[in-house]
């Protein structure tokens, strides 16, 4: 990744926010991790580790203790174990086992129910081994103070038993040896001290001949000797032997332990650098947790589309002032890529150019950042800045000379994947020439298609920002009435710099304030005002043309629907047309069933008189079934002509439909109580009270209609996303998602709304029980979502 200025880490504040990260870390590896961070441009390397610290900061919030304190940096013991027949040390051993146990903790930690929560911090151990002997083998023989413990080899527990043997007899002759002298007045009040390693007497001066033994040492001013008795030289050569003996023992131990660790010297730097890994990872979100920061979508190509983003330095600083941060949203639509920011000094201009920069440095460094989730971020594969005054006396360059000197560089440099960030742009010399060079600058900028963030005074680059393709004016809110910045940004319309409003609240001298007003002309307030008018039309125009699109797009849904409804009705009004027929069929072979059987009866009993009563009976039952199906008959056409009772009189031209259908046609003649009506290529003779008003019918094109439906229900999505949306446009979004899923007989949904104020939860609510079907309303567990997710079972 390429960045310029080479200070760009000091111009953006980002060398603050690792500063930041680097105090949280535990151990010095995991400092100078941090230190050696560098954005990324690859976006599964970034998104990787941005899953990783949301889910460490996952376990923060649950307070799911994560068996990590502060650890040794065992790189140089293993480098030396790494070398053949080398023998480590004891304090090297207990730094080993340290790190050894927490990489064992790390594996316990993730029991099976914590490899379902955090799958992606799982993943991260799940390709290593851990060796678990390798601590049985050390603490076998170093105990936790980093000692050798007493039974590491049966001949080291002989050892050590035997000289604490010779130890006690040492201090049974020592004390007798003592009072003897003492009674004798041959001892000094000290009475013993050690010397070369042994236990002396302190005899005066004047008493050393009297007792034998070695004299080791005396003292400075020669009044007191050092002896060692002749009764206790042997047992101390004794204890020297075997102290001998012990650390030869311990050496060859250690030489042995050494040994058995040699071949897992690399696999320990694996512990060693996973160790590491997670300390960065939980600095990263300990940050995070104090910026609120989140992981917002990640896009393969360049995009702005931050919503709710505060700068994350002043965020934390404000927190701790207590004082309420104003967050931004920048989103840039259609082929816009450069925002041209303006606005009053002290505004709140600067801050936002750098909290674009930093969040980006921050997000590519695979850092969670103080945005609302739905926000959209690019990668950028260079970044450049030009902020602050960059003169040079090393460089012989002045103020403007340096802010041209990066231009050049972003010019030759830049490309379709290059974020700029400019502040003042031109400034620094005379406003027409300098406005003239950085429009020229910002051109070629435009024609290499970067994306960037300018804050600039000059107007004439608001006027090309507004006549330019791929530029967008932005601004920093003020508040006329009180004279003050507001610290909001808004894009779309061009900012002024109401220099003359804040000189009047300095209480510049109004005489002072008039001569500038006078000397300045209404010309340039003017275009300020024009501009500010034509961005704001043109704003408005874009939104009616949005809303316009929007409502075709709805009208072509509604007329796809509308066909496909009258496709279904077609086919069921021939469905019920076929059973209809079927039950006459079936009606018909019961008729001829019964005959069959007269005849049969007649035939057998040769009785005309029973026979005929028969036939009269028959007869009497269908004339009854006959008259309840005309009533029932009736009925029904008096409950479907009531309200063509109340209509408007049926006239030649007007759109009727049958009431008992859907087909719609167009009145050809009326003929007291009868009408001629044109449906389609067929002409009919309908009763006026079967008819009722219709609107005219749509002229749709059938085949591709239907065409469109049925891919548009195969391609149906049961899960919608409406976080980040207003009441308003979750309503209308939810109803055309249950309305798809109607039509598709899509039984499960689940829809992700959030939890926040549970706004979106109720709008949700509101909208299921417009819908009168059988349905179950639920939410999943919390780990997967809880009352921030909504699942609908239609039955």
């Amino acid at each position: 990744m390429l960045l310029e200025p080479k200070d760009l880490y000091e111009r953006l504040e980002f060398d603050k926010v690792l500063e930041l990260v680097e105090h949280e870390c535990l151990g010095e590896l995991g400092r100078e991790a941090v230190r050696a961070i560098v954005p990324d441009t690859r976006r599964g390397s970034i998104e990787q580790r941005l899953l990783e610290v949301r889910a460490f900061k996952l376990t923060l919030e649950k307070s799911d203790v994560f068996p990590i304190t502060e650890y040794f940096d065992i790189a140089e013991d293993l480098r030396f174990l790494a070398v053949p027949d080398y023998v480590l040390s004891e304090e090297s051993f207990k730094r080993i086992a340290i790190v050894l146990r927490f990489v064992r903790d790390i594996f316990w930690y993730f029991n099976a129910t914590r490899r379902e929560i955090y799958p992606t911090l799982y993943k991260i151990i799940q390709p290593i081994v851990f060796e678990d002997f390798l601590i049985k083998a050390i603490e076998k023989v170093i105990d936790d103070q980093g000692n050798i413990k007493p039974d590491a080899s049966p001949e080291l527990l002989r050892i050590r038993k035997a000289i604490l043997e010779k130890q006690r007899e040492l201090d049974k002759r020592f004390r007798n040896l003592v009072n003897e002298f003492r009674n004798k007045g041959w001892l000094t009040d000290n009475v013993e001290s050690v010397r070369n390693g042994r236990r002396v007497l302190t005899v005066p001066s004047e008493h050393k001949r009297k007792i034998r033994g070695i004299i080791h040492d005396e003292s400075t001013t020669g009044k007191t000797a050092y002896i060692e008795p002749d009764a206790i030289i042997e047992i101390n050569n004794d204890i020297f032997d075997l102290e001998t003996d012990e650390r030869r023992e311990i050496y060859r131990i250690l030489k042995e332990l050494s040994a058995t660790l040699r071949p897992y010297a690399e696999q320990m730097q694996t512990y060693m650098d996973l160790l590491v890994r997670f300390d960065v990872i939980r600095a990263k979100a300990r940050v995070a947790m104090r910026m609120d920061a989140k992981m917002p979508q990640l896009q393969d190509k360049p995009t702005f589309a931050f919503r709710e983003a505060y700068h994350p330095l002043l965020l934390l600083r404000n927190k701790q002032l207590g004082r309420k941060t104003v967050p931004f949203d920048l989103v840039l639509y259609d082929d816009n890529r450069i925002v041209m920011l303006s606005g009053p000094n002290a505004g709140g201009k600067s801050i936002t150019m750098k909290s674009v920069g930093l969040m980006q440095l921050m997000l590519q460094s695979g850092m969670l950042i103080p945005v609302r989730e739905v926000s959209e971020f690019g990668i950028f594969n260079n970044i450049f800045a030009d902020i602050g005054d960059q003169q040079s006396i090393e460089d012989d360059l002045s103020t403007y000379s340096s802010h041209l000197a990066n231009m050049r560089n972003f010019v030759q440099m830049a490309d379709d994947r290059t974020l700029v960030l400019i502040d003042e742009f031109g400034a620094g010399t005379d406003p027409k020439i300098g406005g003239a060079i950085a429009e020229a600058i910002l051109n070629e900028m435009n024609r290499k298609r970067v994306f960037g963030v300018i804050t600039t005074h000059y107007s004439n680059l608001k006027i090309y920002a507004f006549k330019t393709k791929g530029l967008v004016n932005a601004s920093m809110t003020f508040d006329k009435d009180s004279l003050s910045p507001t610290y909001e940004f808004k894009v779309g319309r061009p900012g002024s710099s109401y220099a003359f409003e804040i000189a009047q609240k300095t209480e510049l001298p109004k005489k002072v304030l008039d001569y500038a007003k006078h000397r300045t002309g209404k010309n340039e307030k003017a275009v300020d005002e024009l501009l500010i008018d034509l961005q704001r039309e043109r704003q408005e125009l874009q939104e009616k043309i949005a809303s316009l699109t929007e409502r075709e797009q709805m009208v072509e849904k509604l007329i796809k629907n509308y066909d496909q409804l009258h496709k279904d009705l077609e086919f069921r009004r021939k469905k019920l047309k076929l059973e209809l027929k079927e039950k006459e069929l079936q009606q018909i072979a019961n008729d001829n069933r019964q005959l069959e059987r007269l005849m049969r009866e007649i035939r057998e009993e040769k009785n005309l008189e029973k026979a005929k009563e028969l036939a009269a009976k028959v007869k009497e039952e269908r004339k009854q079934v006959e008259e309840q199906v005309a009533t029932v008959s009736e009925e029904v056409y008096e409950h479907l002509t009531t309200k063509v009772a109340k209509q408007e009189a049926i006239k030649v031209g007007d759109y009727v439909r049958l009431v008992t259908g859907s087909a719609t046609g167009k009145v050809e003649t009326v003929d007291k109580k009868q009408a001629v009506i044109m449906i389609g290529d067929m002409r009919m003779t309908v009763k006026i009270r079967d008819l009722e008003h219709s609107k005219e019918p749509l002229d749709v094109n059938t085949v591709r209609s239907v065409q469109t439906s049925i891919s548009q229900a195969s391609a149906f999505q049961s899960k919608l996303d409406i976080r980040g949306l207003r009441p308003e446009e979750a309503l209308k979004v939810l109803e055309d998602f249950f309305d798809h899923a109607l039509m598709t007989n899509t039984n499960n949904l689940r829809i992700l709304h959030g939890k926040g104020t549970g706004a979106l939860k109720n709008v949700v609510r509101t909208k299921l029980k417009e819908y009168n079907v059988p349905m179950q309303v639920s939410h999943p567990h919390p780990e997967f979502g809880g009352d921030g997710v909504t699942i609908v079972q239609f039955s």
